[in-house]
């Protein structure tokens, strides 16, 4: 039996009945498929297949080798496909072993929102941004379409999506931290600020154009809690006072998560005006996230979440996790710590499978949705 349907037949069913946040019935919506887009938060291959391949030890925990996954196992797009009783993505540029019948994920590893004006051999920014996920997402939907009008026979359409399922399905979206990243290395604060309309204009415009092919579902993330990320400080060990908050994150950078955050929920607010049948659920998970970090050791049992994972980190010498760097005249390896699932960082900048599950758990049940609650399950729901 193929993984997905173990993980199903094993707690996964949910009730064909739940309480609606304003006191009423409401069926739990029957998505056939799940179409993401994103940057590494949710990517499932596609960086690994367009470029190099990601490396061991990541995947190891859960699929016991690489996964195109960053991180140790499961990433939260792969909790939520479980809660829908759906198999994991298959990414859009992976070209084998791939099954789109469900789904398929256009997210990439260092994606934004708007187009980079850098190669990905710089800093690591994708080509594959938004608007460039967006199109892909159109030219498979046309494409797939006529594969599945020709098909001669069933075992031809196995892998292909129903055309009429994409009416249906839930379009996912996790996007914006490395514009934010970018800016944090380019521009001051306040000029971040001002790009921010933009930003969030154009991740509208990626709706939009979904909304105009047919999609009625969004589940829209804001995003997280940058200024936490343990690579912050990999260089800088002796912040002055007033850089970090009580947690030891960068204060000035989630500010900036936090104003992107309010524009974007803004922005959701005016295109449920704008699209009239849409279904668009915002999703606070830097409040998932953030919260994660603040109880780590108090409520959530996990190790200081600051400390990473995987990799070679001791002062100033870093060999980033699965790579092999000289330090001191010696070769050194960036392996994986022995308890990856009490760690909150898997390699300074991504979640472990444990972590992503923790947020996931506390997003998905609909108690960080607003406007009404809503939980996954109903996102078909317009509010």
């Amino acid at each position: 039996m193929e993984l997905w349907k173990l993980l199903v037949a094993s707690g996964f069913f949910l009730a064909s009945w739940v309480l609606g946040a304003g006191g009423e019935n409401l069926p739990v919506c029957s998505f056939p498929a799940i179409y993401n887009f994103g940057d590494s938060n949710s990517d499932t291959g596609g960086i690994s297949a367009a470029f190099e391949p990601i490396r061991a030890p990541y995947g190891e925990a859960f699929f016991h080798k690489p996964a195109g996954r960053d991180s140790d196992g499961r990433l939260i797009i792969d909790f939520i496909a479980e809660r829908l009783r759906l198999p994991y993505l298959s990414a859009y540029l992976n070209s084998l072993g791939t099954n789109y019948r469900h789904g398929a994920n256009f997210a990439t590893g260092g994606s934004t929102i708007r187009r980079p004006n850098e190669t990905i051999y710089e800093y690591g920014i994708s080509p594959f941004s938004l608007d460039m996920q967006t199109t892909q997402f159109l030219q498979f939907k046309a494409r797939s379409a006529e594969l599945y009008r020709e098909a001669k026979n069933p075992s031809d359409r196995s892998t292909l999506p129903n055309p009429q399922d994409f009416a249906k399905a839930l379009y996912t979206f996790d996007i914006g931290q490395n514009d934010l990243s970018v800016g944090f290395r380019k521009l001051s604060f306040d000029q971040i600020r001002a790009a921010l309309p933009d930003i969030l204009n154009q991740l509208a415009t990626a709706v939009r154009r979904i909304y105009e092919q047919g999609g009625r579902s969004f589940w829209i993330h804001n995003t997280g809690p940058i200024g936490c990320l343990p690579v912050n400080l990999f260089y800088n060990l002796n912040p002055p006072p007033g850089y970090l908050d009580d947690h030891g994150c960068v204060k000035g950078q989630n500010d900036i998560a936090i104003e992107f955050n309010r524009q974007l929920k803004d922005r959701v607010i005016k295109l449920r005006a704008e699209l009239p049948q849409a279904a668009i659920t915002y999703v606070d998970v830097y409040a998932a996230k953030y919260g994660l970090i603040s109880s780590a050791k108090t409520e959530a049992g996990f190790a200081d979440p600051m400390k990473v994972c995987c990799g070679y980190h001791v002062k100033y010498d870093h060999v980033w996790c699965g790579n092999k760097g000289m330090v001191n005249g010696s070769e050194v390896y960036g392996p994986s710590c022995q308890t990856p699932s009490s760690y909150i960082s898997w390699d300074g900048v991504h979640y472990t499978q444990g972590a992503n599950q923790w947020v996931a758990n506390h997003i998905l049940n609909g108690s960080l949705s607003s406007n009404p609650p809503t939980p996954i399950t109903q996102a078909c729901h317009r509010s």
